[in-house]
């Protein structure tokens, strides 16, 4: 089975008759792609061009596709409010939009090949444009959420060198108040109604700029887009992604995982700043010539999740084990027919076999969960026509070969929990980040022996079926958000009461896990009143950070003069590093005043 860009393979793809007729029943579970999952992984082949870019050899072949009458007449996206408004594009339409906002990139911006752009915007439809005219013009794509602080803004600016930026409003202040420490920085894009002082304004500028541009000709393993990832200690590092790690990888996804063809509609609810909107709002779809579903809302509304699967003709689903958590706990949750959908998907942390049966019981459908990282595309996967068990991560894609590791890198057998790593020695396999850009040592630690270090510890039954164990690391996992410990530990010392702190991940019901946080008062504050200092603490690490990282929990402030350091130590020594360990330590060893 071997994927090759070329016409052939769209063709293939985009006859609707011959993809009817695999499911006349349209929710059932038969694969369209692949014939099981034996075949698929035995069977599979990427073949990788020297040059390649995703705007001209997938995007731009189905705008012909489209005009020689091969493909349904799905858009390629479509966009709501919620409040009544409605974007609809067809390939032709993005690609004529997607070459004038290239032309904005290279002639008014005056960027150049390789040259690096931030992105802040919400899901707007200019989202989807300027990911496409960055591939078109060879700039590197660098997404951030809008959740994002002044200090964020600042650090991601001035690490990454980049030289233009693209907000709205809301963040177009906070750019503003650092620009001037950011001596690369002198393109600045605003998507707003209004001028504002020193931006440029992409809608007035989108009416006037010519769509006459030509797709830079790039080699696939050049760098086409840098995302932030949290670490476990200092501030997040920067994922190098080429054009043909993610723009040819991501058919694993798309083609497999999702099972996509073009008469699919696909929404996934991830926040534009991190990776899985690329996997699974741009490239996954979009190679397979399916719809791209996009609802603006700005903040996650069950109700509003609920009326829109049941309202719009979506037939594949992607979103975080919380808001699934949170779907089936809605009391109007019943009241509700999904009548298109036909496939359900999950990643960004474990799920809870608890939800997926509910979530069974009310749709008839099963959720298939996917694992991957920012660094891959899909490395473990529920796939169609597979046993489903429940919390587990399923079987390697065919990307990649996955094993269980010690402390050694030799391969531990069945039911013996280690580290996930991959084999990228002798080949390194395609679907994987580049590098920690100017982080060789951090790179470097991601190997031992031939394999990539994933940081995940996990096992493999005797079936070949992948388990989630826990992070070898102390990254938190919060509604499908990744936190590092040490960034909410940074803005907490900034706060005059917080002599010393400790940042842990605690269950939650809800968003799987939360941070909590323990902290050491400074003597001015040790009679304070300990609720209120609380609420005032967490307030404070949500203007200097982003919201999603406070600590949710707080423990009891530490009024004793003791060291979080050997506190910490202690907790490591005698127990394992997690909230009870603190807790313990402190009761047990720390309580002496």
């Amino acid at each position: 089975m071997k994927i090759l860009l070329c016409a052939k393979y769209f063709q293939c793809l985009a006859i609707p008759g011959s993809m009817r007729a695999l499911h006349k029943d349209y929710r059932t579970m038969t694969p369209q792609n692949f014939s099981n999952y034996e075949s698929m992984k035995q069977d599979f082949k990427l073949e990788i061009p020297e040059y390649f870019n995703f705007a001209k050899d997938v995007l731009d072949q189905w705008t012909n596709m489209e005009k020689a009458g091969k493909r349904p007449s799905n858009p390629a996206f479509w966009w709501i409010n919620g409040n009544g408004e409605e974007v609809r594009w067809s390939f032709e339409e993005l690609g004529y939009l997607s070459r004038k906002f290239a032309n904005i990139l290279t002639e008014a911006c005056g960027l150049q090949r390789g040259d690096r752009v931030i992105l802040l915007l919400p899901r707007i439809p200019e989202w989807w444009l300027a990911n496409i005219a960055c591939l078109r013009t060879g700039t590197v794509l660098i997404p951030g959420t809008t959740q994002m602080t002044q200090k964020d803004i600042l650090y991601r600016l001035q690490s990454s060198k980049a030289k233009c930026i693209i907000t709205n409003e809301v963040l177009a202040p906070a750019v503003d108040a650092v620009a001037s420490k950011c001596e690369n920085l002198h393109s600045k894009l605003i998507v707003s109604q209004s001028p504002r002082e020193g931006w440029e304004n992409l809608k007035e500028m989108m009416k006037h700029a010519s769509d006459n541009h030509t797709c830079v000709k790039t080699k696939h393993n050049e760098m086409m887009a840098i995302f932030f990832t949290s670490g476990t200690s200092g501030y997040p590092k920067m994922t190098g992604h080429t054009h043909s790690s993610f723009g040819l990888g991501l058919s694993i996804n798309g083609r497999f995982w999702l099972d996509l063809t073009p008469l699919d509609v696909m929404w996934n609810t991830s926040d534009t700043g991190w990776a899985k909107s690329a996997w699974s709002s741009v490239f996954s779809p979009w190679i397979q010539g399916a719809c791209v579903f996009a609802h603006y809302l700005p903040r996650f509304e069950p109700a509003s999740i609920l009326q829109t699967l049941s309202e719009f003709p979506i037939t594949v689903f992607c979103s975080a084990p919380t808001a699934y958590r949170m779907l089936v706990q809605n009391d109007k949750a019943r009241r509700y027919k999904f009548k298109s959908l036909k496939h359900c998907v999950s990643g960004g942390e474990p799920i809870n076999p608890e939800v997926t049966e509910q979530w069974r019981n009310r749709t008839g459908l099963d959720i298939y969960e996917g694992y991957g990282q920012t660094e891959t595309v899909l490395i473990c996967g529920n796939f169609k026509g597979m046993k489903i068990k429940p919390g587990s991560m399923g079987k390697p894609s065919p990307a990649f070969d996955v094993k269980i590791l010690d402390v050694n890198g030799n391969v531990l057998p069945p039911g013996k929990e280690g580290d996930i790593g991959i084999r990228v020695r002798p080949n390194r396999p395609l679907g994987l980040f580049t590098h920690y850009i100017d982080n060789p040592t951090k790179t470097a630690s991601t190997l031992r022996g031939n394999f990539y270090i994933t940081g995940d510890r996990g096992y493999m039954d005797e079936d070949g079926y992948f388990w989630f164990v826990s992070r070898a690391d102390d990254i938190i996992l919060s509604s499908g958000y990744r936190i590092g410990p040490f960034e909410v530990e940074s803005a907490l010392i900034e706060h005059p009461a917080v002599a010393e702190s400790a940042v842990v991940s605690s269950p939650d019901p809800i968003r799987g896990e939360v941070v909590k946080a323990f902290i050491v008062l400074n003597p001015d504050y040790k009679s304070h009143d300990q609720e209120q200092l609380k609420k005032e603490i967490q307030e404070h690490v949500k203007r200097n950070t982003a919201p999603y990282k406070y600590p949710r929990k707080v423990g009891t402030l530490i009024k004793n003069n003791i060291s979080l350091v050997f506190w910490k130590f202690s907790a490591v020594y005698f127990f394992h590093f997690n909230e009870h360990s603190l807790e313990m330590c402190y009761t047990k060893h720390f309580k002496l005043n």
